[in-house]
């Protein structure tokens, strides 16, 4: 079973795993998400984990998309509620760092440890910064989750490439004759 990274590298993966579970994705797909994200490999991901991962994938989704931090703590403890069980450390054995899981056991379900991890993390980045773990992409026609690493405003694009480009869209709206 992977290991758990920090909680904005978690939240992070979760953003980039829902952009690939978001249509359909191999077990190839999952597996590269899951390595740039610094999971070790050896780990056994099925086309049947996928299929789970990604019919979970609309819960942690809804976090993402929640419109306030209230909201995103009500998903967030309605997650952790349904899903995990209470917190323990893991090496897997010794393979990894120790590190926090709120699954059943290290060799649970990769969906449960999809949704376990992200809610934790997505707590501790609630309790650490009180805001919102992360959004929903405000440029138009993107709608990519993207995880808000703190520190300054609260963040409304899942890149400055769409941050230009509503920028520029809403400057040259401003600029038309009425």
């Amino acid at each position: 079973m992977p290991g758990d990274a920090m909680p904005f590298d978690a939240i992070a993966r979760a953003a980039d795993l829902l952009v690939v579970l978001d249509g359909s994705p191999t077990v190839g797909d999952v597996t590269a998400v899951l390595v740039e994200h610094g999971e070790r490999e050896p780990f056994e991901l099925t086309a049947d984990d996928v299929e789970a991962m990604r019919m979970v994938a609309p819960q942690l989704r809804e976090v993402f998309a929640a419109p306030s931090t209230p909201a995103a703590v009500e998903r967030i403890n309605a997650l952790l509620a349904r899903h995990a069980t209470p917190p323990r450390l893991t090496s897997h054995g010794g393979r990894h760092p120790w590190h926090l899981h709120a699954d059943r056991d290290d060799d649970g379900p990769m969906a449960e440890w999809l949704l376990t991890s992200t809610g934790l993390a997505m707590a501790f980045v609630v309790a650490q910064w009180q805001r919102r773990p992360g959004g929903i992409c405000a440029a138009d026609r993107c709608g990519r989750p993207f995880a808000d690493t703190g520190g300054g405003s609260p963040r409304r694009f899942c890149s400055p490439r769409c941050a230009t480009r509503a920028r520029v869209a809403a400057h040259r709206r401003s600029r038309r004759p009425r």
